[in-house]
């Protein structure tokens, strides 16, 4: 047949994911590939912006698990600087979860609203328990010992580094206030950041008329901003930071001491969802803290996330028994396989305007990719951020490799430690605890600042193979039918792996 009689013909190939998910059985990330697209544009023009809830959203679709050995403040920290957001975990005290929480909002700002200050009479000891507990040293002097208090100083690690005896009193050492360089009440951000360029200091005091201390800027905060252009931040220039809490009435104390804190966004963390206990807290928490987005689940049905949506939830977290240190599936003969409880939940959830995020078996930058293309608005992540410099926990060598410890929170374990996993799972309660996780160890992964931007760049490299210039795009292709899939053997499975060497390395970034 002549080719020029249908020159604009190309044959139908792949399927639509509706076509995809339609069968009886369910499928997980490596059961299916996407076929390629059209490039016209290069991968680092691909935005990666999408909303975690509904009225917040962040620059990377990257969120660090409510795990006591992923997230505190160390990951949150990094992962907001990353343009993702972290979780921190509550399988701790209500007062230690607040501080960590506390810590993440005070780490960079524009103008610091609320900073640590001392009194005069406070000793160099009170100066490096602030650097242990907060990680700077530089803090200002007021007469009262507070904020709004008139400044008579500040204090420096240049301050105090050769001095040995830690009792003596900060006024014998700080800079004093005549020689400090100040900006008004009223200064407008760039303006403050001119002086503190123009005066070489570390940090740059705000007073009202009446020499209060109203607040500080920090040249690290300026540099920071220059190196994390994408960092997720709030409408006051501080990171953004979440915090896990379980659905009991004790929690609501727990949920006070975060507010306080500055909490972003809560999830309310329990491994099946749809329960009148979530809905209950959910339903309180609408009515007590309004602008409090909050994050469901879990979920893996349209009838559960129906749920929690009909009770206003902002968010919802997707995945039961898929991570890779959870046995649900197996303990409790319930779950369902990733890939097919994402796209199910994110089509039913998209009608209503609330985010998915696809929680757990993520092995790979691969699955990060393919959960976003089913419809995932951003993808939580554990296994794959266990071991690396910021999580909780320290490193020790088996067999000559560098390890860290990683549970899952339904671990006898973590169960035993503390009450927030056992709250997680129903069982605390229960004399005889049923384990629905394990715990083990993952090789080191090295730093966040650079193991984030490898999977920034492999997703925007998947995204631009489709032919998707934004998250946005990619969901929309997925759901006119323009984005195509297709199911794979384990043969082909086999093919798209390594095979076929008698031995390699494998670098990925």
């Amino acid at each position: 047949m002549p080719k020029d009689e249908f020159p604009d013909y190309v044959p139908d190939d792949g399927i639509a994911a509706a076509e995809l998910f339609s069968g009886k059985e369910g499928l997980t990330y490596n059961d299916f590939l996407i076929l390629p697209g059209y490039i016209d544009f290069a991968s680092k023009e691909v935005s990666l912006c999408s909303p975690i809830t509904k009225n917040l959203n962040l620059n990377t679709p990257l969120v660090s698990s409510p795990m006591d050995t992923v997230t505190e403040s160390r990951m949150a920290i990094a992962m907001a600087l990353m343009g993702g957001i972290g979780i921190v975990h509550h399988n701790c005290t209500p007062e230690f979860q607040a501080d960590e929480v506390r810590k993440v909002k005070k780490f960079e700002q524009g103008f610091i609203l609320d900073p640590i200050v001392l009194s005069s009479d406070a000793s160099i000891n009170d100066v490096k328990r602030v650097k242990d507990t907060y990680g700077f040293s530089g803090v200002a002097v007021t007469d009262t010992g507070n904020l709004g208090g008139k400044l008579v100083g500040m204090v420096t690690a240049r301050d105090i580094d050769f001095i040995d005896d830690f009792g003596q009193s900060i006024s014998e050492v700080m800079t004093p206030r005549d020689k400090l360089i100040t900006a008004n009440h009223g200064v407008s951000l760039r303006e403050a950041n001119q002086i503190l360029q123009a005066s070489k200091k570390g940090k740059l005091p705000i007073v009202n008329e009446n020499d209060e201390l109203v607040g500080l800027i920090s040249r690290t905060d300026l540099k920071k901003n220059r190196e994390y252009p994408y960092a997720s931040k709030d409408s006051n220039k501080q990171l953004l930071v979440g915090a896990a809490i379980s659905t009991h009435e004790k929690d609501k104390k727990r949920l006070e001491l975060l507010v306080q804190a500055g909490v972003d966004v809560v999830v309310l963390d329990s491994s099946q969802g749809n329960s009148i206990y979530q809905i209950n807290m959910l339903k309180w928490i609408k009515k007590n803290y309004p602008d409090l987005q909050i994050i469901g689940g879990n979920v893996v049905t349209a009838a559960q996330a129906k749920s929690l949506i009909d009770a206003g939830v902002d968010g919802l977290r997707v995945g039961m028994g898929s991570g890779s240190i959870c046995i649900t599936q197996e303990v409790m003969a319930v779950g369902r396989p990733q890939g097919t409880a994402v796209y199910r939940v994110a089509e039913y959830a998209r009608r209503f305007k609330v985010p998915v995020i696809a929680d757990g078996g993520i092995t790979c930058v691969g699955h990060i990719t393919k959960a976003l293309a089913l419809g995932a608005s951003t993808v939580m992540m554990g296994s794959l951020l266990a071991a690396t410099s910021e999580s909780p926990g320290e490193y020790f060598y088996q067999d000559g490799v560098r390890l860290k410890k990683y549970r899952g929170m339904g671990c006898l374990q973590a169960m035993k430690d503390k009450q927030g996993s056992s709250e997680r799972y129903f069982s605390e309660n229960d004399t005889i605890k049923v384990a629905q996780g394990v715990s083990g160890a993952v090789v080191d992964k090295g730093s966040i600042y650079t193991y984030i931007p490898y999977l920034v760049a492999g997703i925007q490299h998947g995204c631009q193979d489709m032919g998707a210039r934004s998250l946005l795009t990619l969901r929309s292709m997925m759901y006119e039918g323009k984005l195509k899939f297709e199911k794979r053997t384990l043969a082909a499975m086999k093919e798209g792996g390594v095979h076929s060497l008698h031995s390699y390395e494998m670098k990925l970034y």
